[in-house]
């Protein structure tokens, strides 16, 4: 009995060593790239209120007479810039805010704020300069284009793994009371703290992280072309989608949507509808904001009729539509809303709506908030506690097991999420192979890690 007792003891701390190993190396990589999105992604959680405070100085403007035209305002945006042509306007809802108008030049695409009594020019920027687009590039690709987007996807994996991982350490094994497990023991002090604070964090947070991770993988540029493929090949994929597939994919996208607006000629000279009609008719359909008037593109689905299109693009996905108007009498001749929408597109606006924090509202954002915050915990407290234990000389992994039935336990358990995941699933193997290859036959690096030498050496 006392042999049996043991022998599933060792198991047991051979099957957490091997858990343990997989959860430090996951944490110590993807923990600077999770401090980079909780932050970013933290601020990009109040964007209707950032951006409310930003536009400040150009709403509810005094006006002394009557008011320009949206004609005239749309006119004196137009002659900002040299060879500019009209893009759309934003349906503000209070009429003495300054107009939003975006032009299209040549090289780029302009938000011009125009002052609504006078004509005069408030500002003018490009949209992916405007504070709230800078924070969605980092959060989205770190500023570094397409590697960046694969990098944070690559993150995001190993993120998971270390959640998961995570919550397997914390499982409760003959814990007394709720003291480390479910609350931290700041009465401890010393390392005590800062294991507790990790621990009882990571299990507050752990399924509000996965669903934020889960839920960005849609953005992704590995996992969302393998998702669309699948959904191609199912017969599910239905109308284009109408989220981006990473923030280098929304980036060309927009390019390609203003080069395609240019070589169609949508300019000040073209018969251009009474916008005050448009504006009214907008106004009178109470879309969630913001709204916008498109001009018809070359891109635009209902292009061969030269319709207008009245659009909502509010964060809150499931609310979105999309309007045709009749350029003349202003009435909607064609929709497209989420009704329409296909189950899978469905329940992927409601994850990106709350991912965004904008499904139901101040408690969203909390949520995302808090989710965030923890992160940061999480990642602080376990660099923390690494260098505090870290011995002499070396990295202080867990030491690796070969042939125990845990380690193998433990890959299997991280090839189902390799193929779930691709990136990480990549990510594994190269790591495996210049480890075995290079890391191994090197002493210095090879104590540093900690690794055992290669048989041939060791023979």
């Amino acid at each position: 009995m006392k042999i049996a007792t043991k022998s599933s003891a060792r198991k047991a701390i051979l099957t957490r060593r091997a858990i343990w190993r997989w959860h430090f190396y996951a944490g110590l990589f993807c923990a600077p790239i999770v401090i980079v999105l909780s932050i970013t992604g933290t601020i990009y959680l109040f964007k209707p209120q950032v951006e409310s405070w930003l536009d400040r100085p150009y709403n509810h403007l005094y006006i002394e007479g009557p008011r320009l035209t949206v004609n005239q305002q749309v006119d004196a945006a137009v002659r900002a810039r040299p060879g500019a042509r009209f893009k759309s306007i934003e349906v503000r809802p209070d009429p003495t805010d300054a107009a939003r108008v975006t032009i299209s030049t040549s090289d780029s695409d302009f938000l011009v704020m125009v002052h609504p009594g006078t004509g005069q020019i408030m500002k003018v920027q490009t949209p992916s300069d405007a504070p709230m687009e800078i924070v969605k590039t980092v959060h989205g690709e770190l500023l570094m284009g397409q590697a960046g987007s694969i990098l944070v996807e690559l993150g995001a994996g190993w993120a998971i793994v270390m959640i998961v991982t995570g919550l397997v350490l914390w499982w409760p094994r003959g814990a007394q009371g709720l003291g480390g497990t479910v609350w931290p023991r700041l009465d401890l002090g010393g390392r005590i703290v800062w294991r507790d604070l990790h621990a009882v964090t990571g299990v507050w947070i752990s399924s509000l992280a996965l669903f934020l991770l889960i839920t960005g993988l849609p953005w992704t540029t590995v996992w969302n072309a393998g998702f669309k493929e699948v959904r191609r090949m199912t017969a599910t994929d239905g109308r284009q989608q109408e989220w981006t597939q990473s923030r280098s994919s929304e980036l060309s996208d927009a390019h390609a949507d203003h080069m395609g607006r240019m070589a169609m000629g949508t300019s000040m000279s073209m018969t251009r509808p009474d916008l005050d009609r448009l504006v009214l008719r907008a106004r009178s359909l109470n879309l969630p904001p913001p709204v916008s008037i498109v001009a018809p593109s070359k891109n635009t689905s209902w292009q061969s009729k030269r319709q207008w299109t009245l659009r909502s693009e509010t964060q809150n996905r499931p609310r979105r539509v999309t309007l045709s108007l009749d350029p003349v009498t202003a009435e909607v001749i064609g929709q497209d809303g989420f009704a329409a929408k296909h189950p899978i597109d469905k329940a992927i606006a409601f994850g990106i709506a709350a991912h965004e924090g904008q499904l139901f509202g101040p408690l969203n954002q909390a949520l995302g908030a808090l989710t965030a915050l923890g992160l940061v915990t999480l990642s602080v407290s376990s660099w923390v506690l690494w260098w505090r234990r870290r011995p002499e000389g070396q990295l202080g992994a867990p030491e690796r097991l070969t042939s125990e039935p845990a380690a193998r336990g433990m890959a299997v358990a991280l090839i189902v999420l390799g193929l779930l995941l691709p990136v990480l699933g990549a990510s594994m193997i190269l790591v495996g192979l210049v480890e075995r290859l290079v890391l191994r036959r090197v002493p210095v690096i090879r104590n540093w890690l900690g690794l055992t030498a290669p048989r041939n050496a060791q023979a």
